[in-house]
């Protein structure tokens, strides 16, 4: 499944604990690494003299360094590269340069100047790129020494469906229980019908399309990893932020350690939300998110 791998680093925190995650996926895969920073553009438009430019790239030119002592530790050999630029460009440019299978990438960090930066390339990289992308949080405590639980979120469509070989690849490397989960978001519903609430009859009904779009993905399971427990969820929200509050409580009940999902689908009524459900779901929780596009 992962064959080539390229972690975006910055120096930040966040960055370093992406890097370790994509390391030991690495490390599972057989994967070859390459990791990547970017001295910004606009970063070095603000320097005004040769030291300052110098001391940016040497910044950068320490984030690799770093990383190349991680791997060191874990026996991971990598290749690394410093480039000028703007990051989301370089770091998609260098994912199809090196023909890459997933893109790892911290959820928020840094520039040379302080700046918080990572968040905005994170959700460029993730519009820019067909390549899978794994955005890891800052409060990341395992390092991704492991994935007990790995959780699918799925909304019926063939766009989150694609997710589904993804957490396959993952659940069969670290022998991981995978949930299949569908959350059914009330209050949108409710919104097309208007005031005054819902009919027994419609919310059964939404339910029900919820357990058919899981029972699709258990198939889909079942066909190229018999062996893999799964669990399965239909889950009501009422709550104003959406079917991702609903993903988030699955998350912190659960122990869920990882989440894979598509990056866009339809719900139920149709409408396109999925997009926004990941990137809610992105902002939110607490748990590494690996975001995978259907391709085109």
């Amino acid at each position: 499944m992962y064959d080539r791998i390229v972690i975006a680093v910055d120096g930040s925190d966040e960055a370093r604990r992406a890097a370790r995650r994509g390391l030991r996926l690495a490390r599972a895969f057989d994967a070859t690494v390459h990791v990547l920073s970017v001295v910004e553009h606009g970063a070095l438009r603000l320097t005004e003299t040769d030291a300052e430019r110098d001391q940016l790239r040497a910044r950068g030119a320490e984030a690799l360094e770093e990383v190349e002592g991680l791997a060191s530790e874990l026996g991971q050999p990598v290749t690394t590269r410093l480039v000028d630029g703007k990051p989301a460009v370089q770091i998609t440019r260098v994912a199809d340069e090196q023909d890459a299978d997933l893109v790892v990438v911290g959820r928020q960090g840094v520039t040379g100047l302080g700046r918080r930066l990572l968040g905005g390339v994170t959700e460029q990289v993730l519009h820019r790129s067909d390549v899978p992308v794994l955005v890891v949080p800052g409060e990341d405590h395992d390092g991704g020494a492991g994935y007990g639980r790995v959780l699918l979120t799925t909304d019926g469509s063939e766009n989150a469906e694609v997710a589904v070989p993804h957490g396959v690849a993952v659940a069969r490397q670290f022998d991981s229980t995978i949930d299949v989960l569908n959350v059914v978001d009330v209050q949108a519903a409710g919104g097309a019908f208007g005031a005054g609430g819902l009919e027994k009859e419609f919310l059964e009904r939404l339910d029900a399309r919820g357990r058919e779009a899981v029972d699709s993905v258990v198939e889909r399971i079942e066909a190229s990893a018999p062996d893999l427990p799964v669990e399965t969820a239909v889950e009501r929200t009422t709550s104003f932020d959406g079917a991702a509050a609903g993903v988030r409580a699955y998350v912190e009940e659960h122990d869920v350690d990882l989440i894979v999902m598509g990056s866009h689908g339809r719900s139920g009524l149709g409408r396109q939300v999925l997009g926004s459900v990941a990137s809610a779901v992105l902002r939110t929780v607490d748990v590494p998110v690996l975001v995978v596009k259907r391709a085109k």
